[in-house]
């Protein structure tokens, strides 16, 4: 089994009792079918992709983490990382304090030029042991930068009432079924009108807009998982056309889904 639904392999947390500073850095990496346990943490931390797509799990949502962008996970919030295809990954454990103005909840941004040489910086002074008056100013500017970053919405908000977690664990293994709600409806003795105002409780979104992000996060694990075409990924996904998926594809990530996954093999492994 592949992709998100897979049987994962579970990987021991790396142990951390304190923060010796105020942003704690780790160099990472997750092997294909990985992840950890839901865990918390008692400070905030910011995951930043280098290579590979992680996977992120909380109580409600899965939350997709592609190349070059982060994620903010705030204290105390449940959730778990996996991943793939091999991932290599940046964590900074950040401790809390009353002026960081970030969100509540766990939230995708895209990361700025100069928040990245930051991060990059934080890793050469692991290594290269620099003062700490430097340290200070770099995490200084690395906590000043974090407010400023885009908000980007990769989440898959998942159900837990009976009748929507059918439907969409029937969605997420066949993507192609074009079935609406009127037809989801009559198979689960719902309405149609039922079925909506479901989704819009339970997952603060449309059916629509949640099959569309199905289909972006089936993508993903689609292009990193298999060989298959452009075209028979289109096609699994249910898009009348090679073109409609890569227009789709393009509008959410920036780029073809060819260049994407070409990007992704130039990754290291």
């Amino acid at each position: 089994m592949t992709g998100l639904a897979r049987e994962w392999v579970y990987d021991d947390m790396p142990h951390i009792d304190h923060l010796p500073r105020a942003i704690l850095f780790r160099s990472q990496c997750i092997r294909p079918g990985h992840r950890v346990h839901i865990h918390t943490h008692a400070w905030h931390k910011l995951t930043y992709t280098v290579s590979g797509t992680l996977i992120v799990f909380d109580d409600n949502s899965r939350f997709l983490l592609p190349p070059e962008q982060a994620m903010w996970m705030p204290a105390g919030i449940p959730h778990a990382t996996g991943a793939l295809q091999q991932a290599e990954f940046r964590s900074l454990y950040i401790a809390d304090r009353p002026d960081l103005r970030m969100p509540n909840s766990i939230t995708t941004i895209t990361v700025t030029p100069l928040l990245r040489s930051l991060i990059l910086e934080l890793s050469e002074i692991e290594r290269n042991g620099d003062k700490d008056a430097y340290i200070r100013r770099v995490e200084a500017l690395v906590l000043e930068q974090l407010p400023r970053q885009t908000v980007r919405n990769l989440s898959l908000p998942w159900p837990k009432g009976p009748i929507l977690k059918k439907i969409c664990d029937q969605l997420y293994a066949d993507p192609s079924d074009m079935r609406d709600l009127e037809e989801w409806g009559r198979e689960f003795g719902a309405s149609a009108r039922t079925l909506t105002r479901r989704f819009e409780h339970e997952l603060g979104i449309g059916f629509r807009e949640w099959r569309n992000r199905l289909c972006l996060f089936r993508a993903i694990d689609l292009l990193q998982t298999t060989t298959n075409s452009i075209t028979e990924i289109a096609f699994m996904l249910g898009y009348s056309t090679p073109s409609a998926f890569s227009y789709m594809f393009r509008q959410q990530m920036g780029s073809s889904p060819s260049s994407w996954r070409r990007a992704q093999e130039r990754q290291p492994a």
